[in-house]
């Protein structure tokens, strides 16, 4: 069924009661001065919060809805639209308003066809900020069809510098040093720990029942549904399988393996399949071993979780998985991720490092803690040896929350707790 025009005015009617009514919590990205963006990242990650964000400035700044189109793909209202009513658009809002506006189309991708029309606004010099949970929206495929028109953001959900300042937590020096302040930002770290940064997950008192509905919506809706996947507790399976070997190299060989061990033969192809369905919904981000041939750096790799919440919920009592998993997330968030992913890997041949980061001779081990000796010596000794072969200007260990320095030929190896990276990564420093 096509979309009439007083369906489509009375959803950009209501759309813009939506974004006016929103509470918004602003986020330091540069919206000003590329008049074309595409914002991509999981669902629930805050994209269309800088869509609300920037709109609500235009707002103050004096602008209208005269001069502003917003337009929610998601709106149930909207089910059905199709690549050939995109025009209707521009119509409406010319009736309604008769302006031309600069365009905000939110979670795009669920039109199929899209691309044309975002192409055909750029040649006409509209200004458009875009919104979609899918990663083959950064694919080259898609920039290509832009014409390399639209600048790409990634959308990550809160850092923990956004986080704490999104529940009013203290973390400046005065307040890590006092006794009381420093115990609410502890408290305040360990549920960032366990629950991530989902911002509608926050300030929630019970967080779980929340993140296992943008679980679903992700792995019924993003994966299954678009997918075509006809056995989905396969699929969940392998999620789990993959939430357990986070800190592990895998290859589809072996998951195929382990998976027809208890489910029924899957082929490699289909664990394959499987593995790019989860990437491209960005519930699933993958990391390279810098060591590796170009083949087995596509088919062995290590895989993490968009939010240590939805990790979470794969997991029962996996301390050192998630503090991995958030470690992982803050070098995305930082270098990028986008397909090809050529600044953040993992080292595995000879020697095991967690992370290398070769354009800033960044090694980094994480453990939990390295109170005990042989841990201390385990995590140490791929430090010791990384620099014999690659330059290493930097060494550390992160923990949950140990602090110190360890010394070898080389010179100093730093132990830093992952609050405190966190917050000097997010202020830009490499610490």
């Amino acid at each position: 069924m096509s979309i009439t025009r007083n369906t489509l005015k009375q959803v950009m009617l209501d759309n813009q009661k939506d974004v006016e009514q929103y509470d918004i919590f602003p986020r330091h990205y540069d919206l000003e001065n590329f008049p074309l963006m595409i914002f991509v990242g999981v669902r629930r990650s805050g994209k269309s919060f800088l869509l609300f964000q920037k709109m609500r400035q235009l707002l103050a700044d004096g602008k209208g809805w005269d001069e502003m189109l917003y337009l929610d793909f998601e709106d149930t209202r909207l089910e059905g639209f199709s690549a050939d009513d995109f025009n209707l658009i521009l119509e409406c809002h010319q009736e309604m308003y008769g302006k031309r506006p600069m365009l905000f189309l939110d979670e795009i991708q669920n039109v199929d066809g899209w691309q044309k029309f975002a192409r055909n606004l750029a040649d006409k010099k509209y200004s458009v900020f875009i919104t979609g949970s899918n990663a083959k929206m950064l694919s080259k495929e898609i920039m290509s069809a832009l014409g390399g028109r639209y600048l790409p953001v990634e959308v990550y959900p809160f850092s923990f510098k956004e986080y704490l300042s999104y529940i009013g937590v203290a973390y400046d020096d005065l307040a890590l040093t006092a006794t009381e302040s420093k115990a609410r930002f502890m408290k305040a770290y360990g549920e960032y720990f366990t629950w991530g940064g989902l911002p509608e997950s926050i300030k929630l008192p019970v967080k779980r029942n929340y993140l296992s509905s943008v679980f679903q919506k992700i792995y019924l809706g993003d994966i299954v549904q678009r997918n075509g996947i006809s056995n989905p507790r396969l699929l969940q399976l392998m999620i789990k399988k993959m939430a357990e070997s986070v800190m592990q190299p895998v290859s589809y060989n072996r998951i195929s393996k382990i998976l027809s061990s208890v489910s029924g033969k899957i082929s490699v192809p289909t664990v394959s399949n499987y593995i790019s369905y989860s990437e491209d919904a960005w519930l699933l981000l993958r990391l390279r071993n810098f060591a590796s041939s170009f083949s087995d750096r596509e088919s062995i790799c290590k895989y993490y979780f968009i939010d240590n919440g939805l990790l979470t919920l794969q997991l029962l009592g996996a301390d050192t998985i998630l503090l991995e998993n958030m470690v992982a997330l803050s070098l995305f968030r930082k270098y990028g991720h986008d397909e090809d992913n050529e600044r953040v890997f993992y080292y595995n041949v000879n020697v095991e490092v967690d992370f290398y980061v070769p354009e800033d001779e960044l090694a980094i081990q994480v453990s939990y803690s390295i109170a005990d000796t042989e841990t201390e010596k385990r995590e140490k000794e791929p430090l010791e040896k990384l620099p014999n072969v690659h330059a290493c200007r930097r060494r550390i260990i992160i923990t949950y929350d140990e602090e110190g320095t360890l010394t070898d030929k080389h010179g100093t190896i730093e132990v830093i707790p992952c609050w405190k990276w966190l917050l000097n990564l997010d202020q830009g420093k490499l610490l």
